[in-house]
């Protein structure tokens, strides 16, 4: 048993092995003296996903530091389950999946990290990684760049072939896919009190985080900021105008990021003269996620806007930016202060 490895990757088989071996148990993890350094440890992940985007490292010399770090990781899974918001877990999966993808660029770990991702994939001679083109597109879809594009690959017989820095910034993809589609997990109520102290200490950090993020700081929406595009999408609506199907996206996704409740959107609406609460309850539900339990959609991009013939006459703050929300924070000044 390669108990660094297990400590350095927690999600492995190996890391349960390592804590099955050392009699360790969730209840035991949860209430026991003995673990109170993986309760902390596991805190701190979950703070630091909240914080920077990334697990914080701590030394693993010792035995003892090891098993701790692996009871963290499933002690933090906890706690996030327990608070159970979306932006929580995406960023704690995404913090989870960058530090490993840090880990495999020093020891080259990837050959066990692909196994237990069920990513297919073999070692080349040349140093390189193949994979068969199809799981390359599940994980690499979400990369914007063009040097992600398949074509712009070297694909050979159906496999694409990668460097190792390649390579691991995918498994980051699959195991951020795999911890969001893990979470939440089912917490048994007498484990959820034990907890009560530090998921309440995560749930007041992400709501300062969420207002500290927000384009209107927490504040409400203040419509003087609106783009010159929102501003005239809202107006058409709130008069009677039937909204084009990209139009009513784009004003329903930049309500919702700006952080007004389904009731707020919907009353805005509801000005209409021919408003049908029925067809835009549903719509504004499934645009907002609320529908779905889940978070809800981006709003468009300026370039996105102009393509779909949305972006009504544009400001000289327009030309400097590229999204709608950016020329909110700039106008309010919110882009300053943060």
């Amino acid at each position: 048993m390669d108990s660094l490895q297990a400590a350095r990757y927690p999600f492995l088989k190996e890391a349960a092995q390592f804590a099955e071996e050392n009699s360790a148990d969730i209840e035991s993890l949860i209430t026991s003296p003995s673990y109170a350094g993986a309760r902390k440890r596991g805190l701190e992940r979950v703070l630091s996903a909240i914080s920077q985007y990334k697990v914080s490292d701590v030394p693993l010399i010792q035995e003892y530091d090891r098993l701790m770090e692996v009871l963290s990781y499933p002690y933090a899974r906890m706690i996030v389950s327990c608070v159970n918001d979306r932006f929580l877990t995406k960023r704690y999966a995404l913090a989870e999946a960058s530090r490993m993808n840090d880990l495999l660029t020093n020891d080259r770990g990837h050959v066990a990290v692909a196994e237990e991702l069920e990513v297919g994939s073999t070692a080349d001679t040349d140093g390189t990684v193949s994979m068969h083109f199809s799981d390359y597109l599940r994980f690499s879809h979400v990369m914007k760049a063009v040097e992600w594009k398949l074509i712009n690959t070297d694909i050979r017989n159906g496999f694409v072939r990668l460097s190792p820095d390649k390579f691991g910034r995918l498994l980051q993809n699959a195991l951020q896919e795999r911890i969001e589609s893990e979470l939440p997990l089912d917490i048994p109520d007498e484990f959820r009190k034990a907890l009560r102290n530090d998921t309440d200490h995560v749930g007041m950090i992400l709501a300062e985080t969420k207002n500290r993020l927000s384009p209107t700081g927490g504040e409400g929406m203040n419509p003087d900021y609106l783009p010159p595009c929102m501003k005239a999408i809202l107006a058409s609506a709130q008069n009677g105008v039937n909204l084009s199907h990209s139009a009513r996206f784009a004003l329903v996704s930049y309500l919702n990021a700006l952080g007004l409740s389904y009731d707020q959107i919907i009353s805005l609406f509801a000005q209409s003269p021919d408003f049908d609460e029925s067809k835009s309850s549903y719509q504004i539900k499934h645009i907002t996620g609320e529908e779905r339990g889940r978070d809800g959609y981006t709003p468009p991009e300026c370039a996105t806007m102009k393509t779909n013939g949305i972006c009504f006459d544009p400001d000289n703050l327009c030309a400097k930016i590229n999204h709608p929300l950016s020329y909110y924070r700039v106008k309010s000044g919110r882009t300053e202060r943060q």
